[in-house]
């Protein structure tokens, strides 16, 4: 069963891609204390997830923050040094890659996805949340091979 809203994420390791390498964090830890606007794609450097759903987060990180974010951060089933070079080369430096390189966290939140038809294996589906202190406000799962409602303008516009 899916992740619903008012439901706490689960506590699992994730992998920063930080500037000085990789940083494991526990979820519990990341999400504490803060609003978190949250995205997931199904791979870096993937098509839609690099030309439409990471820079429409870059393009309204100002006004994410403005509407109360205090932090947007992005998870896929890559490993961090994959989402590090993902970051840089759309320079998302103010976006937190979480890598989820195997695939626990999508699968604890019942949001993994089988790919395996696409040669890429169990990922995440793509969506979007607004994460409070560790508790979900929002959620918007996309339909398979849709792109509407994880985008950051519509997740803006719940905010």
């Amino acid at each position: 069963m899916a992740i619903s809203v008012g439901d706490k994420l689960p506590d699992i390791k994730l992998v920063k891609a930080t500037p000085e390498g990789p940083e494991a964090v526990q979820s519990s830890e990341f999400f504490a204390g803060k609003k978190v606007a949250l995205f997931a794609v199904p791979g870096a450097f993937t098509p839609t997830c690099s030309a439409k759903h990471l820079p429409g987060y870059i393009e309204k990180m100002d006004e994410l923050k403005a509407a109360g974010v205090d932090e947007v951060a992005c998870t896929s089933v890559n490993d961090a040094f994959v989402l590090g070079a993902w970051s840089k080369s759309n320079d998302a430096g103010d976006i937190s890659m979480l890598a989820d390189g195997n695939g626990e966290f999508a699968s604890a939140l019942g949001l993994d996805a089988d790919f395996n038809g696409f040669g890429m294996g169990t990922r995440s589906q793509r969506y979007s949340m607004v994460v409070n202190d560790g508790i979900v406000e929002q959620i918007n799962v996309e339909a398979p091979g849709d792109f509407s409602v994880s985008s950051a303008e519509h997740l803006l516009g719940q905010l």
